[in-house]
């Protein structure tokens, strides 16, 4: 089984990590070690990680909290796919991602995903398994993989806040795309899911600050 991250190891990764890079450690001398972002493993989680793709986290937080109000519990398979395609419309679904979360569903339903078995398994096969689920691609399944698994290696490219904190952290003269990014990423191994919390906890306190102040 492979080792995930809990508070203790993100703090001696993150010393290490600062130790090899000086622009990582500024951030981490302004804004401290950067939260663990933790996840629960299951459906619930991929699910709202499917919410999440292309929209605001506000608008994957409405649409989410509005489902579990008409289930009356976090979402499950089976409830889940009792709901029409009108009712899920009603909540804020869109067509596709009406799709891919009945795909989903079944998927776990059937057994066809074993999500409670993905704990076993190395990050790419993890990550193979999750992709053969229609919907499910790069971002959706690293982002598992990082907060549900707490996998300390894993290396989202797709992921906008992720490369916006790289180019500023780095001085970089534009937005670097996914293979530069995964380029850059490789001085970071093995803990390029804790660096990328910390350029993420970056964007949050200097990018993208919440109202009132610096995100917790």
């Amino acid at each position: 089984m492979t080792v995930s991250l809990n508070k203790a190891r993100l703090a001696e990764a993150t010393a290490a990590l600062c130790e090899r890079d000086s622009d990582l450690a500024k951030v981490v001398e302004e804004f401290g070690v950067p939260p663990l972002w933790k996840r629960p493993q299951g459906f619930r989680t991929l699910l709202y990680l499917i919410l999440e793709q292309q929209v605001s986290l506000a608008s994957a937080r409405a649409t989410y909290e509005k489902l579990v109000i008409k289930l009356d519990a976090d979402p499950e398979p089976a409830p889940f796919l009792k709901l029409t395609a009108d009712d899920l419309r009603g909540l804020g679904f869109s067509r596709q991602k009406t799709r891919y979360c009945r795909l989903l569903a079944e998927a776990v339903a059937d057994g066809s995903l074993p999500l409670q078995n993905l704990r076993r398994y190395d990050d790419e096969a993890a990550k193979a398994e999750m992709m053969k689920i229609t919907g499910i691609g790069h971002w959706t399944a690293d982002v598992y993989l990082m907060e549900a698994l707490g996998r300390p290696d894993v290396w989202p490219v797709g992921d906008l806040a992720l490369a916006v904190g790289a180019e500023k952290i780095k001085k970089l003269k534009a937005r670097p795309n996914a293979d530069e990014l995964q380029e850059l990423g490789e001085q970071w191994r093995p803990y390029r899911a804790v660096a990328a919390r910390i350029l993420w906890h970056y964007y949050l306190s200097v990018i993208r600050p919440p109202p009132g102040g610096k995100p917790s």
